[in-house]
């Protein structure tokens, strides 16, 4: 009897060992406990990048003042009093320009929203009397991105507010699946020249908060590997490698007894 209590500790104590040495992988900031967070201090703005989709709303005083520089769907401006939702947005060109009414070509690629307002205001104000003050209001209509790979809901991602962290994505995207690399996540990224990026990512440490590629930027895209357990198993599903597990261990066990109650 003292053999077979002493084979059932031994196995107990296998399984809670190796259970915890997988616990360890899966835990995000592990460090940030003594690490500085002071790196990553500042806001983020995104910049606005070729193919980017604006709406623009321009008001002033005077309504019929802003109407010029309001294009809508109906006919080629607009008033300002149908509001944002009957306005044309802007495709920004490969070469960073929008077509803007009455001004003409305006380059924005590489400009925060608060930039490009700037921008159209002081290009606008010159057409309006001295008395109006423009409100230009910029939204970038088209921000997203892509996580995909090891995440239990993989897919395209709408970005609202124009900033989002690759933890909010993961987050969205249902966070990793516990086949999922949390110290290799790849992340894919375009410049305003369309040449192609790629830069890994470790989940695990804390430092990835003061990492430039914390925050994505429109149209990235989040490769989530799958481990070396996954790679193995992948002709399987994930219940049927569950069951095989247990089996095995059920095997292991009932042969153990065996052996004992031989002796």
């Amino acid at each position: 009897m003292k053999k077979i209590i002493f084979g059932f500790f031994a196995i107990l104590a296998v399984m809670m060992a190796s259970s915890c040495g997988s616990s360890k992988g899966v835990v995000y900031f592990q460090n940030i406990d003594s690490i500085s967070l002071a790196p990553s201090r500042g806001l983020y703005s995104a910049r606005i990048m070729p193919k980017d989709e604006l709406t623009i709303v321009v008001k002033t005083l005077a309504e019929e003042a802003s109407e010029p520089f309001n294009l809508s769907y109906g006919k080629g401006s607009a008033g300002g009093s149908n509001g944002a939702n009957s306005l044309l947005p802007y495709l920004v060109d490969n070469d960073g320009y929008i077509n803007f009414p009455v001004i003409g070509k305006i380059h924005v690629a590489g400009l925060t929203r608060t930039e490009c307002e700037d921008l159209i205001k002081s290009k606008i104000q010159p057409y309006l009397s001295k008395n109006e003050n423009p409100i230009v209001t910029v939204k970038l209509s088209g921000y997203k991105v892509t996580v995909t790979g090891e995440v239990s809901s993989p897919g395209v991602i709408q970005v609202d507010q124009e900033k989002m962290s690759i933890v909010e994505a993961i987050a969205k995207a249902g966070d990793l699946t516990i086949y999922g690399k949390r110290d290799n996540i790849m992340l894919l990224r375009e410049d305003e020249t369309g040449e192609k990026h790629y830069t890994r990512l470790n989940l695990n440490d804390a430092n990835i908060i003061n990492s430039p590629y914390y925050y994505l930027q429109q149209n990235d895209v989040v490769y989530v590997e799958p481990n070396h357990v996954k790679a193995k198993n992948s002709g399987l599903g994930a219940s049927t490698t569950v069951w095989f597990s247990f089996i095995g261990v059920a095997t292991s066990v009932a042969s153990l007894l065996v052996s004992v109650l031989r002796d």
